[in-house]
């Protein structure tokens, strides 16, 4: 079910995007918007053990890794932030707004601060300083109530993606860079975990599963899993690993994760097809919507090197798909991060990887692979349009 009231705060967002224009392009809006809404949300999780941390840290000259998980412990989150600023404690000195702002996000702890890096937020604060327009949009998002009470994870994580669309339509991006509609990840995630698979976290008093997704984006696939599982076992210790490849996208999906106790460490920045960031890892549960349609030939070199070298000890002996269509290889990679007992796997993809190629090209001869080996439970038809930014 759709969080209430998520579309209010969307709207509100979108109405002081409104506010950069003359001053940015419209493409460039979510490069804005995105992180100040992060930005706030962390302002707003931190507030009830603000002064904790600020007492912790004051006697501190320097913070190592021992001071750092001390003021963790106090913030109850795995990030802090040391400055004694506030969003709105910050509108109370209009004319060091920007400097003011700089330190607030230069004290936020390393984990958080590489969140806000990722968006390279910098020259777009100058630029909102330049125009005079920053002090308005920060007493905007100051009155942005973002609290946890108020605005739950599933639902700050609805407003992230409904934004994501938003703004990747004015941008005009690929239709490769599309969001996964929250019903579309609802169904796969009921498929997985099912009949003998749902009995087994049931039974288990204290049953350990981990869940991996290789094309992350906001990380709402994991997410919507944990729950899932959760609902079915709150006892249940859930373990969630993502990569993903867009710097802003990992941004939101590494800032939602660590709101929910997930180690900074497990969402990964980068591409999973030629830098796969869990080389060794095994996981229960492997889902993912990875772009389809897209070219790979821009990276094609390590994928062939390790076809042509490694063979079925890498991640693609099977073959190799065409260079137009990455989401055989994405297949193949999740494949290879089954564990020997058995995993769940389910991914989103085109029709065209199912039929496309001529007996023993390498779409041909990696479904031949995947039926003999008796990988294959089953096949769900969704209707068309069901995807942002593509008539697929």
């Amino acid at each position: 079910m759709t969080p209430v009231g998520f579309q209010d705060k969307v709207a509100f967002v979108w109405r002081v995007a409104d506010k950069l224009r003359g001053t940015f392009k419209q493409h460039e809006y979510g490069s804005v918007m995105l992180p100040l809404l992060v930005l706030r949300r962390m302002d707003a999780v931190l507030v009830p053990t603000k002064q904790a941390v600020l007492d912790a840290a004051a006697g501190m000259t320097d913070i190592g890794e021992g001071q750092a998980a001390l003021l963790k412990k106090k913030a109850g989150h795995r990030f802090y932030n040391t400055s004694p600023l506030t969003f709105a404690s910050l509108l109370g000195d209009d004319k060091n707004l920007a400097d003011n702002l700089r330190t607030y996000i230069r004290k936020l702890s390393p984990e958080a601060y590489a969140v806000m890096e990722a968006y390279d937020f910098d020259p777009k604060l100058e630029r909102l300083d330049r125009a005079g327009i920053l002090y308005a949009v920060i007493a905007d998002f100051a009155d942005l109530d973002l609290r946890p009470s108020v605005v739950s994870n599933e639902a700050m994580g609805y407003i992230f993606e409904e934004l994501l669309r938003k703004f990747s339509e004015m941008s005009n991006e690929t239709a490769g860079e599309h969001y996964t509609p929250r019903e579309v990840i609802s169904l796969m995630v009921n498929l997985l975990v099912s009949g003998k698979t749902a009995q087994e976290l049931t039974d288990n008093p204290k049953p350990v599963r981990t869940v991996y997704d290789p094309a992350a984006g906001t990380g709402g696939m994991l997410m919507t899993a944990l729950h899932h599982i959760k609902d079915l076992n709150p006892a249940a210790i859930v373990n969630v690993f993502g990569q993903e490849l867009n710097d802003e996208t990992w941004a939101i999906a590494q800032s939602d994760l660590m709101m929910q106790d997930t180690a900074p460490e497990r969402m990964r920045n980068g591409n999973s097809l030629t830098a796969d960031a869990f080389p060794t890892e095994k996981f229960d549960y492997i889902l993912a919507n990875p772009p389809y349609g897209v070219d790979w030939k821009a990276y094609a070199a390590p994928i062939k090197d390790e076809h042509t070298k490694q063979g079925f000890h890498g991640r693609f002996g099977a073959g190799l798909p065409r260079v137009s269509d990455g989401s055989f290889l994405f297949l193949q990679h999740m494949l290879s991060h089954m564990k020997p007992t058995g995993s769940r796997v389910g991914i989103v993809l085109s029709g065209s990887p199912l039929f496309s190629g001529q007996a023993g090209s390498g779409e041909s001869e990696i479904r031949r692979w995947i039926l003999e080996n008796d990988w294959l439970e089953g096949i769900v038809a969704l209707p068309d349009q069901m995807f942002y930014n593509t008539v697929i």
